[in-house]
C-alpha cells in the first residue's frame, strides 16, 4: 500500500475492495471517492486523529483518508469508553472519529486539550496500543515506511494477488488485523467482513458464498472453527489460511496444515509483534511438517538472530537466547503521552522479549517470554513452555506465578490434583510449588489473546501459603542435606537421583497420602498446595514397586541360588529410567558435575565397606578401590577385590562416567535434545551391537555378565521408556524389548534362570510403559515404599547377616531356616540402617545439632558452591 494510494485505488475501477453482508461490494473506485470526501473533514495541518476501529466502511475510509493526508492515526478499540478516555488524557488527539448513537462522526478534541504541546514528527503515521496481555500497555509509534514495508513483505511470502479475497474477523485496532487490511489493499485484493462471530449463524455459509481465498485468525479463532465444523465443509476457493497472535497447539497446526494440503491449499504459521508493524517471521508451508512448534524464518527484507544475556549472538542450534529482529518494519519507538510523538526513531533493532532457539533447519522456535518467567527453586521456568506441556496432556491452562510458586488456571474436566501433578512434572518442581484452579473461561482481550494481566491479578488475590509447606520443605532438606531447599526448588533442580527419589517419595506419601505423578518436577510450593489424598488404595509409581521387588529377588538369589535372577537387570533398567527422568536436563546442558554428584552417596558407603575388608584381610583390594573389580582379572579369593556382589556399584559408576563422557560432546547433546526417545533407540542399537560383538572378543567366562558391554543396553531401554511419550512409541519400544529379551532368553539359555532373568524384564518394561502408577492397599504400600527407599542399603549390607552375624549358626540351623533368617535379617538390617540415616539427616536438617555441626554444614555448603 503506497503512501499515496487514492490514485491507485481509482485506477482499479470496478474491482471489489470491501465486502460487507447485505450490500453490494464497495469497489476501489468508490473507495477512492469516499476517501477523498473524508479528507476534506480533516484539514491540511498534521494532526493526531483517534479512530474507534470497528468493522465498517466509515472506519476504514476515515483511517485511509487520514493516512493519505499524512496525519498520524491512533486505532482504538471500539465501544471502549475507558480505553478511549485514557488515550484522550494521555495523547490529546486533535480529532476523534467514533460512532455516536447510530451516526459516525468526526469530533474535535476537548478545548482544554488543545493548549498542550502539539508537535508531531513528520514520519509518524500510526499509533497502536500494545495488547497488554501481560500488563503495562503503551503506544507503538509506526511510520509510513513501516506500514509499506510490512505490507509488501506479507504480500510477497503469502503470494497475494489482486484476485484474492480475505475473510477478516480480526479487530482493526490489532496490528495483525490491520496488516491483513494493508496487505490486501496493497495488491488490489478484496476483503470480506462477516461482521459476526465465527460461532454466529451463517458464518461458514458466508465464507463459502463470498468465495474467500484466505482466512486469517488467532489460535482462539481455530478453536471456534473446530467447534462449528469448519473442516467438514468444502471451500473450493480457499487457498491458504494463516495464524498468528499466539501459539497454536502443534497438533492443531498439523491438522490444518494437512487439511489445507489435502485441498490444494497452504497453512501459514506466523509470528509478529505490534512493534514490528505486525509480522516478523513465518514458516514456509513446505517446511511445516515436523516443525509445527516453530515460528520459522524472518519475513522478506528482515533478519532474525538470538542473543545471550551478554548481548552475544548465538549461532548453535538448540541454544536458548532472546529473539532479536531487524527490518524496515521495526517501529519508531514507544510513546506514553503526546510529548513523545514529536521525537524521531529511537529503535534500530527490536528485542522481542521472547526466548527462542533455532533448529537444524534454520527455523526459530519460541520457548517463552522473558517477562513470563518465574525463578522457582533456582530455576528459570517459562510460563509459556508450561502451557505447551500441559496442552500436550490435553489440559487447556493459563500459567502464571511468581518466584515462589506457579499456578495453572484451567478449563476442562480434569481434577485439580491431576493438573497439579502435570504442572509440577512439566516445571521440574514439586507439588509444594504448584497449584491449580478450574475456571469457566479464560479472560481475553479484544484481539482474542489471553489477558494474562487479569489472570495474574486473580492469582495474587487467591494465593495462599499451603499448610503442609513446612513439612514438605523439611523432607526436602532431610533428603538433600546439607543443601537447603527453597520454596522454588524441585527434586530435579536440586540434583536428585534415583536413591533420593524413593526416599523423598516415601516422605511425600506420609504427608500427602499419595505422591503425585511426576512430582519430581514440581516445586516445594507446588507440592505444598496439594490437598492430601484419602484413598484406601493409593497409587504409587510402578518403578518404586519394581525396585522393591528387584531388591528382594537379589537378596533371595544371593542366599538360595534359586533360578530367579533378574533383580539386578531390573535395577539397571531403572537406572536408565531414572537418569532420563532426573538428570537428562543436566546431561543435555553438559553439566557433568551434576550428573556425577549422585555417585558420591553410593561411593562413600562402598569405600567404607572396602576399607573394612582391607582391614580384615590385611591387604588392599585395589581392583575394588579403582572400581574395576568387574573386569574379570581380580578375585575375592585372592583378596584383590571385595565379593562379587558389589560389581553393581562398579558398573553403575562406570556407566555414569561413560554417559557423562558422551554428553561432554556438543554433537551428542544436540542429537539427544532434538528427540531424546530417538536418541535412546540409537544408544540401544549401539549397546546391542556391543552386547553381541564384544564379549566373544574378551573372554571372561561368567564374569562377562558384570561388564558394561553386557548390561549397557538395559540402561538404554530404561532411558527410552522414560521418553516414550506416545502410544505408538510405547508400542514400538515394547516390541523391541520383547524381541531382544526373548532372543537372549532362548539364545543364551545356559540354565532356566537365564530365561527367567530376561523374560522378567519384559514385565518390567511393560510396567514402566503401560502401568506407570499401581494402586496398592495402605498396608502393602507401607511395606513396598520402605523396601524401595532402603534398596541401596539392603544391597550393600544384606550379606553381612549370613556371612558375619549368623556364621556360627551355619552348622546348627537347618538350611531352610538359616536361609529364611538370613534373608529376613539382611533386609531388616538394610531397612534399619536406612531409617537411622534418615533420623540423623532429619536431626541435622532441622538444625538441632550443636554449633560444630552448624559450622560444618556451612563449610560444606560454601565448598559446594565454590566447586559449582
Amino acid at each position: 500500500m503506497s503512501q499515496k494510494f487514492v490514485p491507485a485505488f481509482a485506477a482499479r475501477g470496478a474491482a471489489p475492495a470491501l465486502i460487507f453482508p447485505g450490500r453490494s461490494a464497495i469497489t476501489y473506485a468508490e473507495l477512492a471517492d469516499a476517501i477523498t470526501r473524508r479528507m476534506q473533514q480533516f484539514g491540511a495541518d498534521k494532526k493526531l486523529i483517534a479512530i474507534e476501529a470497528e468493522h465498517s466502511e466509515h472506519c476504514i475510509v476515515s483511517y485511509l483518508a487520514a493516512l493519505e493526508m499524512g496525519h498520524a492515526v491512533a486505532m482504538l478499540p471500539p465501544a471502549s469508553c475507558s480505553r478511549s478516555e485514557e488515550f484522550d488524557l494521555a495523547f490529546e488527539p486533535d480529532l476523534c472519529c467514533r460512532r455516536v448513537g447510530e451516526r459516525w462522526m468526526v469530533v474535535e478534541a476537548l478545548p482544554q486539550l488543545r493548549n498542550a504541546h502539539r508537535e508531531l514528527h513528520p514520519d509518524l503515521a500510526l499509533l497502536l496500543l500494545t495488547s497488554g496481555s501481560t500488563g503495562g500497555a503503551k503506544a507503538v509509534r509506526l511510520s509510513r515506511g513501516n506500514i509499506d514495508a510490512n505490507s509488501a513483505s506479507i504480500a510477497q511470502y503469502l503470494g497475494l494477488v489482486s484476485t484474492d479475497r480475505g475473510c477478516l474477523v480480526l479487530p482493526l485496532h490489532y496490528s495483525y488485523g490491520l496488516s491483513v487490511l494493508h496487505s490486501h489493499l496493497a495488491v488490489g485484493a478484496s476483503l470480506y467482513f462477516p461482521q459476526r462471530s465465527i460461532l454466529g449463524e451463517g458464518f461458514l455459509d458466508g465464507l463459502a458464498a463470498q468465495e474467500c481465498t484466505n482466512f486469517s485468525g488467532v489460535p482462539y479463532s481455530y478453536e471456534l472453527l473446530e467447534s462449528v465444523g469448519f473442516r467438514e465443509r468444502s471451500f473450493p476457493r480457499l487457498r491458504f489460511m494463516t495464524v498468528a497472535g499466539g501459539r497454536l497447539p502443534p497438533d492443531t497446526v498439523r491438522l490444518y496444515s494437512r487439511h489445507m494440503r489435502a485441498n490444494d491449499g497452504a497453512f501459514f504459521v506466523m509470528y509478529g509483534q505490534t512493534e514490528a508493524t505486525a509480522r516478523i517471521a513465518y514458516v514456509p508451508p513446505a517446511l511445516l511438517e515436523g516443525n509445527e512448534d516453530c515460528i520459522g524464518v524472518a519475513v522478506p527484507n528482515g533478519s532474525l538472530w538470538l542473543e545471550n544475556a551478554e548481548g552475544e549472538e548465538i549461532r548453535q542450534p538448540g541454544q536458548v537466547g532472546e529473539l532479536v529482529y531487524r527490518g524496515p518494519n521495526v517501529m519508531m519507538g514507544y510513546a506514553a503521552g503526546r510529548a513523545d510523538l514529536a521525537g524521531g526513531p529511537t529503535t534500530v533493532v527490536l528485542r522481542t522479549g521472547d526466548l527462542a532457539a533455532i533448529n537444524g533447519q534454520g527455523l526459530f522456535r519460541i520457548l517463552g517470554r522473558t517477562k513470563r518467567i518465574s525463578k522457582v527453586a533456582g530455576r528459570r521456568i517459562g510460563h509459556d513452555m508450561l502451557e505447551e506441556a500441559l496442552e500436550r496432556l490435553g489440559i487447556r491452562a493459563v500459567v502464571v506465578g511468581d518466584d515462589e510458586a506457579l499456578h495453572a488456571f484451567f478449563c476442562g474436566a480434569q481434577e485439580e490434583g491431576e493438573v497439579n501433578r502435570a504442572l509440577a512434572a512439566a516445571a521440574g518442581l514439586t507439588l509444594l510449588q504448584v497449584g491449580s484452579r478450574r475456571i469457566e473461561f479464560f479472560p481475553r482481550l479484544p484481539s482474542g489473546k489471553i489477558d494474562y494481566a487479569a489472570v495474574q491479578a486473580r492469582y495474587q488475590a487467591d494465593h495462599r501459603q499451603p499448610k503442609q509447606a513446612a513439612s514438605i520443605r523439611e523432607a526436602f532438606n532431610q533428603v538433600f542435606y546439607p543443601k537447603k531447599a527453597g520454596m522454588r526448588d524441585s527434586f530435579v533442580t536440586l540434583g536428585g537421583d534415583s536413591l533420593r527419589f524413593v526416599q523423598l517419595s516415601l516422605a511425600l506419601e506420609k504427608i500427602l497420602g499419595e505422591a503425585p505423578v511426576r512430582w519430581e518436577t514440581m516445586t516445594v510450593t507446588q507440592l505444598s498446595d496439594l490437598k492430601p489424598v484419602a484413598d484406601e488404595k493409593p497409587a504409587i509409581g510402578a518403578d518404586l514397586l519394581i525396585r522393591a521387588l528387584a531388591i528382594l529377588l537379589i537378596v533371595v538369589q544371593h542366599q538360595t541360588l534359586w533360578p530367579i535372577p533378574g533383580g539386578s537387570a531390573a535395577m539397571i533398567v531403572l537406572m536408565g529410567f531414572g537418569l532420563a527422568r532426573f538428570q537428562s536436563g543436566a546431561l543435555m546442558a553438559g553439566d557433568v558435575k551434576r550428573v556425577l554428584r549422585p555417585a558420591l552417596q553410593v561411593l562413600v558407603p562402598y569405600y567404607l565397606i572396602v576399607a573394612v575388608y582391607a582391614a580384615v584381610w590385611g591387604e588392599v583390594p585395589w581392583a575394588s578401590v579403582l572400581l574395576v573389580g568387574n573386569f574379570g582379572f581380580a578375585a575375592p579369593e585372592r583378596h584383590s577385590m571385595v565379593p562379587y556382589l558389589y560389581w553393581f556399584i562398579e558398573a553403575y559408576c562406570q556407566m555414569l562416567l561413560v554417559i557423562a563422557g558422551l554428553f561432554c560432546l556438543r554433537a551428542v547433546r544436540r542429537f539427544v535434545a532434538a528427540d531424546p526417545f530417538v536418541a535412546g533407540l540409537s544408544f540401544l542399537a549401539l549397546a546391542l551391537c556391543a552386547r553381541i560383538a564384544i564379549p566373544p572378543l574378551l573372554d571372561m567366562g561368567n564374569r562377562q555378565i558384570f561388564t558394561l558391554p553386557w548390561i549397557f543396553y538395559l540402561a538404554a531401554i530404561g532411558w527410552s521408556a522414560a521418553f516414550a511419550s506416545t502410544t505408538m512409541r510405547k508400542l514400538l519400544l515394547m516390541a523391541i524389548g520383547v524381541a531382544v529379551f526373548t532372543t537372549f532368553a532362548f539364545y543364551e539359555s545356559v540354565w532356566i534362570g537365564t530365561r527367567v532373568k530376561y523374560l522378567m524384564q519384559i514385565a518390567v518394561l511393560s510396567g514402566l510403559l503401560f502401568c506407570p502408577r499401581v494402586r496398592l492397599p495402605f498396608r502393602l504400600k507401607a511395606i513396598v515404599l520402605p523396601l524401595s527407599a532402603a534398596s541401596f542399603h539392603i544391597y550393600i549390607l544384606h550379606r553381612f547377616v549370613p556371612e558375619l552375624v549368623m556364621a556360627p549358626l551355619g552348622t546348627v540351623l537347618p538350611s531352610g531356616l538359616f536361609s529364611l533368617v538370613a534373608i529376613t535379617g539382611g533386609v531388616g538390617l538394610g531397612v534399619i540402617v536406612w531409617w537411622l540415616q534418615g533420623r540423623l539427616l532429619s536431626f541435622l536438617a532441622c538444625e538441632k545439632g550443636n554449633g560444630i555441626l552448624h559450622v560444618l554444614q556451612t563449610y560444606i555448603e560454601v565448598r559446594g558452591q565454590r566447586s559449582t
